[in-house]
């Protein structure tokens, strides 16, 4: 062993016993758990619609408002999830590596098993049929139980859900 390899064995070693690992058991708590606001429940009639333009695995945003709806849906509102543009590629029951349904990294495919879930609770999810095209996705292609849109329905079914006083969530990322 040469002296700058002893050198460095020896910083490794220091630098490990600086601060004890884990500095905490597992299981302890990080963070208080108080729930600021009541958890409401929808009151008849309501609804909440969710507006997606993001890339699947891109961003937690596309994710996390799948979640929401979802969360939604169980609240009892009526919900739908209308996709357009880059998020439409979420809505491909053919993503996947190296075959169809395999995911290639760890929650590549978390969007489509979020979404087969909330289609199974009785969710609405739309998706854009120009942004289909735009990547080169088919109808057929389609996650059962997704609804393919016109492009110029986006903006209608805004309108829709906003005269009947719907929650709307919109979420956009590149």
């Amino acid at each position: 062993m040469t002296d700058v390899d002893a050198q460095l064995a020896a910083n490794i070693e220091a630098s490990l016993a600086e601060i004890a690992h884990p500095s905490l058991p597992k299981g302890t708590n990080l963070y208080g758990s108080t729930k600021l606001f009541p958890d409401y429940q929808a009151e008849e009639g309501q609804s909440y619609f969710t507006l997606i333009h993001g890339i699947p695995h891109e961003s937690s945003v596309s994710f996390v408002a799948i979640l929401q709806a979802t969360r939604a849906l169980r609240k009892g509102f009526e919900t739908a999830i209308y996709f357009y543009g880059p998020g439409t590629l979420a809505c491909s029951a053919n993503r996947g590596f190296p075959t169809t349904g395999d995911a290639g990294f760890p929650g590549e495919l978390n969007m489509n098993a979020s979404l087969e879930t909330y289609i199974a609770e009785g969710g609405t999810v739309y998706c854009c049929r120009f942004g289909l095209a735009l990547h080169g996705i088919r109808e057929e292609d389609l996650i059962e139980g997704v609804i393919p849109a016109h492009p110029l329905d986006v903006q209608d079914a805004i309108i829709h859900y906003a005269r009947k006083g719907a929650i709307i969530n919109s979420v956009y990322n590149l």
